[in-house]
């Protein structure tokens, strides 16, 4: 785990060749190894903490509200009463942090299959971990597939916050399952997964996407500002049992006391809108 260069990190991966993103660290705070991938965290001079995993960023303290308010909230407000939502994955914390602001929400189920995540979290991301203490929360170090075999129609909402298709989370952009989560959806529930980038990996975004539409009579990407990410975007692929869901348009909308009363920094209605609003060559790609 020797990831760092005179004082720098940088990340490069099969999935975006060519190009390389680089911080410098002020500190390492964690390199271990999981049953399942490697694990580091390091403090930078621009980023904050910073969370790699099997040397891909999973999520820096600057900016790491735009990706779990918008995976969280995209979702939850497309849906009329999103009481009951299952995480798969997110060991971080974020996403249950965000989901648990959710007024409508009652009950959150999360499913992490490496329990070190959620264990290094903790002990070096507090500010996003707190999603653990939510008292909505019951939290399963497991198999996400093997959970939903045994939870069907349970679920008004699915999330899965994976990290990127190599390694663990491979399983994650396959149709089989966006099938599996559709059989763990109440009727008119709504899943919503990473799906990555179209600057950098339009083929992945495309079938991604077209699995989804496999399963779900309504299906849509939509994308959000990230700067450590490739490229500085971040994509969700969207579903409903609703054929008649109208994603761009929230069924649920927050005024700016609520916004700031859930400390909201990213998402609002007008920005959940604009997710959905593709550039022409995508639009025309996905359609």
């Amino acid at each position: 785990m020797d990831v760092l260069r005179k004082g720098w990190f940088t990340e490069s991966c099969e999935m975006w060749p060519g190009g390389t993103f680089s911080f410098e660290v002020k500190e390492v705070l964690c390199k271990e190894k999981s049953q399942y991938q490697d694990i580091f965290v390091c403090n930078t001079k621009s980023f904050g903490r910073v969370l790699v995993l099997d040397g891909i960023i999973q999520c820096t303290e600057k900016d790491e509200f735009s990706y779990q308010e918008m995976i969280s909230f995209l979702p939850l407000c497309c849906h009329k009463n999103p009481e009951k939502v299952l995480i798969v994955g997110g060991g971080d914390g974020g996403v249950a942090r965000e989901v648990a602001k959710h007024p409508k929400v009652k009950e959150i189920v999360q499913v992490e299959i490496d329990a070190k995540v959620i264990e290094v979290s903790k002990k070096y991301l507090p500010f996003m971990a707190v999603g653990f203490n939510s008292e909505k929360l019951t939290l399963h170090v497991g198999d996400g597939f093997e959970f939903m075999k045994n939870h069907s129609r349970e679920f008004d909402v699915i999330i899965t916050d994976s990290s990127d298709p190599v390694g663990p989370a491979v399983n994650l952009f396959q149709e089989n399952y966006f099938a599996l989560m559709k059989s763990a959806l109440k009727p008119n529930g709504i899943v919503c997964s990473q799906a990555g980038t179209f600057w950098n990996d339009i083929e992945l975004v495309t079938k991604t996407l077209q699995f989804c539409r496999n399963q779900f009579p309504a299906a849509a990407y939509a994308y959000a500002s990230v700067p450590t990410y490739p490229s500085g975007l971040i994509g969700f692929v969207i579903g409903s049992l609703d054929p008649n869901v109208k994603f761009d348009s929230p069924q649920i909308t927050f005024t700016k006391e609520e916004e700031r009363q859930m400390n909201l920094r990213y998402y609002n209605s007008d920005i959940h809108k604009a997710a959905f609003t593709l550039p022409t060559f995508i639009r025309n790609q996905l359609a």
